[in-house]
């Protein structure tokens, strides 16, 4: 019997009686008991020391504490060091991040908690990719005042596979890979190819990730085939994020068990709004309908107003294959040829989607506004709904705008109800401007297949008010979501938008003075204060100039269980409540509603806080992931575009002035690219980072964001997304 001392006294994992020490039993061994033991033996322990202290035999060591070593490893609370010992990765000072690489070979540690990035050299960078989890220690502070870390341990590994063109020079095959920020090219056995044949596009998985001292090493899995090949433009994207692009089977299997038709025994249980003209209003390409909407003028004055949204959580059960595969991807990803759903195609656009004339179950948030379209009153339940109509944005503006008369026959069962949520929308519309809400208009781009797959045209489509319409009542939904969770202290992700950076702050204040504007703010600016600017501009020269250098100070908006508001929205609360079916943080507020609206205990609640945490940084990840996927897929579809414009002339405008250059985007094609400072009128430029202008030293000429430019496409690389303008001089 081992004797306590001291030391032992330490560890709150053994309790003293009578001077003899107990140790837990297997069934007792969890993660918060192996990592208050690490934290109260103060140091570094091997699995054979941590067995040994905690009774366990080698079978029992290896059955329930590796596993949890490697949980905590996974979750960087724990790191293994090079003698093989556990330890607290805060006491050992060091830093758990993702890395982000640079084109040049550089990179740099975002921490995932908050403080400044690390620098990593080219030589730190081999032994990792863009993406990768890693720990890191702080080397040294450089001559820039940067902190330079060392990479201690790979936490994680972001790429199995990477896609590139596959290149054979000197007997030596290997994978020039496509994202530009993986510098690395993957060496492939000569026996290892898959019968690709040089510069063709493929897929490579690695067996081997990069060191140090080596590259890394992969076999080729796939051939998409040729760069310009219709359609391999999103194949590309799909392998080069990992994007999950098939279900399993028995994710499949488990959607298609629901059928077709609603469950008439749970529709009865619930409120019946199936008289009610709900009814949709998307885009014309739109499949899966998440959302319907209803507005009535009540007698006392005011409105009522109903937002229905799918009810996706009565369909995925939390820890079910369809929530696991949908955590898995996080978002539905659209591309302009395809869409990867988060759901299968049975429930996200049969069963959960709002489609019309057929029974479906939603969540209604059920809202009372005064004539000033405050909110007087909310509250949420579970319905049985009905949509009496599929309409498109198009046809509500002819309808309410234009009063076409053939829709308005068409339509006429519902048309009488638009007139209310356009009154609705106006009121929302003013009381947005009152709160001082950013807005900057944005124009979609389309683009138009030919037959063989190829692009045959792109086009611009500018938002209006049927849009704005429909996003107004989404976000007064989504406050009342927000609002109705935090009410009930379930955990919850909100939609967190954080104040500009003091570093964006400062470059937006010189910036503004350069443009005569002065603007007195606290350390953190009311969004009131952008929102005056942007009006004050409002149909100005300087209106679009100045909405392009705003909206480049602005921070990232991402999903977080710590509520810090909506700077751009200026809301204190707002959460994502409208799309359950292409979006995971709205169906995990739609299971926390649900539970309200059953009267379960808070404590039966299934997902904990610090669970939680760990879904928001997920959930924000994989909405920047099909960001950038989509966005790769325009890029690449407009280089291929262009190709066939080689020398022809367009109409563009000034978005981003460098040292090197000034970012030109086409006006009629929304397709940008750089003309170089060497094909700019002949001259030597200053650049004034500030007032972001290139000036011409003997000339005095300017070129500035938002000036309009006539450009020639002088070259396009759909390797590297990047197209080539040659200044046009119209004076000549």
């Amino acid at each position: 019997m081992r004797p306590a001392s001291h030391r032992w006294l330490a560890r709150p994992l053994y309790f003293r009686t009578q001077d003899i020490v107990t140790k837990p039993n297997k069934a007792q061994i969890t993660l918060d008991v192996v990592r208050a033991h690490l934290i109260g033996a103060g140091r570094p322990l091997t699995r054979r020391e941590l067995s040994a202290d905690l009774g366990l035999t080698k079978a029992a060591s290896d059955k329930v504490l590796k596993p949890l070593l490697a949980s905590l490893i996974s979750s960087g609370e724990v790191i293994k060091n090079r003698r093989g010992a556990y330890g607290i990765s805060k006491e050992m000072n060091l830093i758990r991040g993702r890395v982000s690489a640079h084109r040049d070979g550089f990179g740099f540690v975002v921490p995932d908690q908050a403080g400044p990035d690390l620098f990593l050299s080219p030589k730190q960078m081999r032994q990792v990719m863009d993406g990768d989890e890693v720990m890191v220690s702080v080397a040294h502070v450089d001559r820039r005042g940067r902190l330079e870390g060392a990479i201690v341990e790979v936490v994680k590994r972001a790429h199995s596979q990477v896609v590139g063109r596959l290149m054979l020079e000197s007997g030596v095959a290997s994978v020039v890979p496509d994202n530009p920020k993986l510098t690395q090219d993957i060496v492939i056995p000569l026996n290892e190819t898959g019968g690709a044949s040089p510069g063709q596009i493929v897929v490579a998985r690695l067996i081997e990730q990069p060191t140090l001292h080596r590259p890394a090493v992969g076999t080729v899995v796939s051939v998409l085939g040729e760069a310009d090949e219709p359609g391999i433009a999103t194949d590309i994207a799909i392998h080069a994020y990992d994007l999950p692009s098939e279900f399993p089977d028995e994710v499949e299997a488990q959607a298609a068990q629901f059928g077709t038709s609603i469950d008439q025994a749970v529709a009865s249980k619930r409120k019946d709004l199936r008289m009610l003209p709900l009814v949709t209003i998307d885009g014309p390409d739109a499949r899966d309908f998440d959302d319907a909407v209803f507005a009535e003028r009540l007698s006392e004055g005011g409105y009522r107003v109903l937002v229905c949204i799918a009810d996706v959580a009565e369909y995925v059960v939390s820890q079910s294959p369809l929530d696991v595969e949908a955590q898995l991807r996080g978002t539905s990803v659209y591309f302009p040829d395809r869409v990867l759903p988060m759901l299968p195609e049975t429930l996200s656009n049969g069963l959960c989607s709002l489609v019309p004339d057929e029974d479906r179950l939603c969540v209604t948030c059920d809202m009372r506004l005064d004539e000033s379209g405050k909110v007087k009153s909310s509250r949420f339940y579970e319905a049985v709904m009905r949509s009496h109509a599929r309409l498109t944005y198009a046809q509500v503006q002819r309808m309410l705008v234009h009063n076409d008369e053939t829709l308005n026959e068409r339509f006429a069962h519902v048309r009488g109800h638009l007139d209310p949520l356009m009154a609705v929308y106006q009121t929302l519309a003013k009381r947005r401007e009152r709160r001082g809400a950013l807005d900057f208009e944005s124009q979609q781009v389309y683009f138009e297949f030919a037959e063989d797959g190829h692009v045959s045209g792109i086009r611009r489509h500018a938002r209006h008010d049927a849009h704005r319409l429909i996003e107004e009542l989404m976000i007064a939904a989504n406050v009342e979501a927000a609002r109705f969770v935090t009410r009930k202290h379930l955990p919850m992700l909100y939609r967190v938008h954080e104040p500009p950076q003091e570093k964006k702050l400062e470059a937006l204040e010189l910036f503004l003075k350069s443009e005569g504007i002065r603007m007195r703010w606290d350390e953190v600016p009311e969004p009131a204060q952008f929102a005056a600017i942007q009006k004050r501009l409002a149909g100005t020269p300087s209106e679009h100039l100045i909405n392009a250098v705003l909206l480049r100070s602005l921070s990232l908006a991402v999903y977080s269980p710590e509520n810090a508001g909506h700077f751009g929205l200026a809301l204190h609360e707002y959460a994502h409540f409208t799309s359950p079916i292409r979006r995971y943080p709205d169906l995990l507020l739609h299971r926390a509603i649900k539970h309200i609206c059953r009267h379960k205990p808070e404590t039966k609640f299934p997902i904990s806080d610090d669970h939680m945490v760990e879904l928001g940084r997920r959930c924000s990840w994989t909405e920047r992931r099909a960001e950038e996927a989509s966005r790769d897929v325009d890029e690449r579809l407009k280089c291929q575009f262009m190709q066939r414009h080689l020398g022809d002339e367009f109409s563009g405008v000034i978005t981003g002035v460098t040292g090197f250059g000034v970012f030109v985007e086409l006006v009629e094609l929304g397709v940008s690219g750089l003309i170089h400072i060497t094909s700019l009128p002949e001259d030597y430029y200053d650049f004034d980072p500030e007032t972001h202008r290139l000036i011409g030293k003997r000339k005095g000429q300017i070129f500035q964001l938002a000036s309009r430019v006539q450009v020639k496409v002088a070259g396009v690389s759909i390797a590297e997304r990047k197209i080539d303008f040659e200044w046009v001089d119209n004076e000549t």
